[in-house]
């Protein structure tokens, strides 16, 4: 791997404070109180995706990088249990990704679930089309699935990146087409990617960094949420996370969650790191 390539995926394995030294621990925003009730496992919609999932998905990659995880740590059938622990409680999106190495956790969950009632996303650091014709094979093989219902351009902080990379979109551009995957989108790792992302007519799914206190995210939160507007207006769907702030938040989760379910998301994702911490985060946000 390439210096800068490492560099770069070592910053955004941490959240790419990098590009923004000074997080907002302790900021305060405004959040409007909820006019209803919300569970984790409500089904929702991914914007015009077709895609009917839970409101909560199941996070795998805590500090995830160099296929390594909070969650991977747990072991294969740690993290499978867990994730079918999820599933008991009406949990049915699992988010994966090839830098967190948890395919193989999420590939042994799946054998014990029906294939089409959960949803599967996961991640590609693909930057050229051979690299991301290779991954979709190689992570179908390793998730054990014929089809990803959802894949992801993965940490995107270039502003010119649907020109940049134009070939890796039409690779998932055809695999779609080809009933490989569902739907296809990015995760961005800088405000000047997610603005690129939102006016993109290519991008169906969002995965957005948002939570009330600006801890690793790409800009203040009313930057973001105004963002979030534009991706919203155009169709796409916004998939949350760093919902609390990388643990940052360990301390206001009422406040990140009730934050969170205000924002118009269509789902957002959590890594929890043991059942008691699942079943604690479902019980708070149905209490939010």
């Amino acid at each position: 791997m390439k210096r800068r390539e490492f560099l770069h995926r070592t910053a955004c394995a941490a959240g790419a404070v990098w590009l923004h030294p000074k997080t907002l621990a302790n900021q305060r925003f405004a959040i409007p109180a909820l006019t209803r009730k919300f569970t984790a496992s409500d089904t929702v919609r991914l914007g015009s995706t077709g895609i009917q999932t839970s409101r909560l998905a199941m996070g795998t990659g805590t500090v995830g990088s160099g296929h390594h995880s909070h969650q991977t740590a747990l072991g294969i059938e740690g993290l499978r249990d867990l994730l079918l622990n999820g599933y008991d409680h009406g949990l049915r999106f699992f988010d994966t990704a090839d830098s967190y190495g948890s395919h193989p956790h999420v590939a042994e969950a799946l054998k014990h679930v029906p294939r089409d009632k959960v949803t599967v996303l996961t991640k590609t650091w693909a930057r050229d089309a051979a690299t991301a014709r290779a991954d979709l094979e190689r992570f179908r093989r390793e998730l054990g699935t014929d089809y990803i219902d959802i894949c992801l351009m993965h940490c995107l902080t270039e502003g010119d990146w649907t020109e940049r990379f134009q070939p890796v979109m039409e690779v998932l551009s055809d695999a779609k087409r080809k009933g490989i995957i569902r739907a296809h989108g990015c995760s961005c790792h800088s405000i000047e990617a997610l603005r690129g992302a939102a006016k993109s007519p290519w991008v169906e799914v969002h995965l957005v960094r948002i939570n009330p206190a600006g801890a690793y995210m790409d800009a203040a939160p009313d930057t973001v949420v105004s963002v979030m507007r534009e991706m919203r207006a155009n169709g796409h769907a916004i998939v949350g996370m760093k919902i609390l702030g990388q643990g940052d938040l360990r301390n206001r989760q009422d406040e990140a969650l009730r934050f969170a379910l205000s924002l118009d998301l269509d789902a957002f994702t959590i890594g929890a790191e043991s059942k008691l911490e699942q079943e604690d985060l479902i019980g708070r946000i149905a209490r939010a």
